[in-house]
């Protein structure tokens, strides 16, 4: 459903009380008596996780899957499947510079990318009540998915030029992406961008955020807009981050959070960042209640903070600490 998202940032800034965005999708294939793999391999299963999601926990926008080997396994990397896990790329698909050279950029109909096409369109078909986002990886993180990150990252000093080739094939594919999700319905992207938090300031700004300003210039509008997710920073590349435009930015737990609000424009959003494996997952439904309340605590001078769990929260986590989650942001806007 199309939507203002220009005025959706506006209101949720200018909003008496604190708005919650949670990435997250893994209770929902739950909810379903499904399995991960099934969520991550067919589009009908994993609209259904996120709209069963959406039914039962009160989030301000509802988020896709944030799996971040779609777009390596369509240039054709080898991605390992297991029932309850996450996927992951296996090996490097790149090992020279010849190799970058040679590479194709893949067409949408590779790999599970039309699934994932399917499942943003049937969420954003059901759900029209609030905003819809859809998921993609940043082109550093892509890169080095493709090359191998350690060999990315020596690759920035010894060959910039094979660095900005698989940069430029990366930022492609990714744009393309994110262009059909815009095509398919949902009111934004989460692009997640978390190994350029391995680089400084200025070569985040050079070999992620120039990037990624491009897909932001092509693609931001008032009914689509660029989440931009780096749970790598450590609050040493906000600045380039913020650089690329994008209307919201979101943090993983390792950041100062007050820090980080404090260093986005006012009229941007900022969200974050509770701990996804020690809070979500591990601490009992009092340490998550307390956790999230003091978080609210420390930010509430900060109309552009949106209160979000740090990443993509994972499997098994129990339903009694999402309710102590939205227990906190309930009684801190009660009182």
């Amino acid at each position: 459903m199309k939507r203002n998202m220009y005025q959706w940032v506006e209101e949720v800034i200018a909003a008496g009380d604190r708005k919650a965005l949670l990435i997250m999708t893994h209770p929902g294939i739950e909810i379903l008596n499904k399995k991960v793999i099934d969520a991550v391999t067919d589009g009908d299963v994993h609209a259904q996780t996120v709209i069963a999601i959406n039914e039962r926990f009160p989030s301000d926008a509802s988020t896709v899957i944030m799996d971040l080997t779609v777009e390596a396994e369509a240039f054709g990397a080898e991605i390992t499947f297991e029932e309850n896990e996450i996927p992951n790329v296996v090996g490097r698909l790149l090992n020279n510079a010849q190799d970058v050279e040679q590479l194709e950029v893949p067409p949408l109909t590779a790999g599970r990318i039309p699934e994932y096409l399917k499942a943003n369109r049937m969420v954003a078909e059901k759900i029209t009540d609030k905003p819809v986002f859809g998921g993609a990886i940043g082109p550093f993180s892509l890169a080095g998915r493709l090359y191998d990150m350690t060999e990315m990252m020596m690759a920035i000093y010894t060959e910039p030029e094979t660095a900005a080739v698989l940069l430029e094939k990366c930022t492609e594919l990714i744009l393309n992406y994110c262009r059909a999700q815009k095509e398919a319905g949902v009111n934004g992207v989460i692009l997640a961008e978390p190994a350029a938090g391995l680089l400084s300031n200025e070569d985040c700004q050079q070999y992620s955020s120039e990037y990624i300003k491009r897909i932001v210039d092509e693609l931001q509008d008032e009914n689509f807009i660029v989440v931009l997710h780096n749970c790598g920073n450590m609050g040493h590349c906000t600045e380039a981050m913020v650089y690329t435009g994008a209307k919201a930015y979101h943090f993983g737990n390792k950041i100062d959070m007050v820090q980080a609000v404090s260093d986005v424009p006012a009229d941007r959003l900022a969200m974050g960042n509770l701990d996804p494996v020690s809070m979500f997952k591990q601490a009992t439904p009092e340490e998550m209640y307390n956790a999230t309340a003091e978080l609210l605590e420390k930010t509430k001078e900060f109309p552009h903070f949106v209160l979000s769990s740090g990443c993509d929260v994972p499997p098994h986590v129990t339903f009694e600490n999402i309710e102590a989650f939205y227990k906190a942001l309930a009684d801190f806007n009660a009182n």
